[in-house]
């Protein structure tokens, strides 16, 4: 089961929501790119998922549980102290990192229990809650985005022009950059160049239109493929299957 809620208004303009998926069987699931960055506490600790181009299988098993913070396209900046580009279709553990150390095993049990006190709790194992886990995570985030540098204010206009449809250099001639300037502001803010985000932002509204039941050639125009089977060879790029199988298993 998956779900999401929005994160605390402090962050909102960096973090588009918080979520959790608990597992019931085992499996494969494919995680396909959205021009996100995640923080993620899985079974094997927290790790920050950098931004995808292409297809991350995830292998889980029953009862494994996810606790995630989604960044929105831009919103990393210098959070993980690494460039955004060297996180890009890799999973790091916060260890490896350095930073938001704190995040720990032990963090979570002590904010079980000041919480089962607060409650005025029976003495018993405290349970760690995905809630429990995603505020704990909230907390160390908050405080570690007034520690770094606002991401480039760029991003946000950069990302919503190629939603829009605007083609590169259009974007570019609207920011006043040069296709170069772009292209390196691109790489630092959202970890690839634009031409990529743009392939991932129409690759994205293809998705949502299909999960809204759009037939396949009205979702290849309106989210600008030049025709069906442009809209296919790029969803087997991105996604690692076809559209249909993909909104099959959402």
């Amino acid at each position: 089961m998956y779900r999401e809620w929005a994160p605390a208004p402090e962050m909102a303009g960096r973090v588009a929501c918080l979520w959790t998926q608990e597992t019931t069987s085992a499996g494969t699931q494919p995680v396909v790119p959205d021009g996100c960055v995640d923080l993620i506490w899985g079974p094997e600790g927290p790790h920050v998922a950098g931004p995808d181009t292409g297809p991350m299988p995830v292998l889980m098993s029953p009862g494994d549980r996810y606790t995630g913070i989604r960044f929105r396209p831009g919103g990393v900046g210098e959070v993980f102290g690494i460039p955004v580009d060297a996180l890009r279709d890799l999973r790091v553990p916060l260890t490896e990192l350095g930073v938001l150390t704190e995040l720990t095993d032990e963090a979570l049990l002590e904010a079980s229990a000041v919480r089962s006190d607060r409650a005025g709790a029976t003495r018993q194992a405290p349970a760690v809650t995905p809630e429990l886990i995603a505020g704990t995570m909230q907390r160390a985030l908050a405080v570690r985005l007034r520690e770094t540098p606002e991401p480039d204010p760029a991003a946000p206009m950069i990302a919503a022009a190629l939603r829009a449809g605007r083609s590169v250099g259009e974007v570019a001639w609207d920011l006043g950059f040069g296709e170069r300037q772009l292209h390196r502001r691109s790489l630092r803010s959202f970890g690839y160049g634009p031409k990529v985000l743009q392939r991932v932002v129409r690759f994205q509204r293809a998705l949502r239109l299909s999960r809204l039941g759009v037939a396949p050639a009205e979702v290849a125009v309106a989210s600008g493929y030049a025709d069906q089977a442009h809209l296919a060879n790029e969803v087997r790029r991105l996604a690692g299957m076809p559209l249909s199988k993909l909104v099959g298993r959402s």
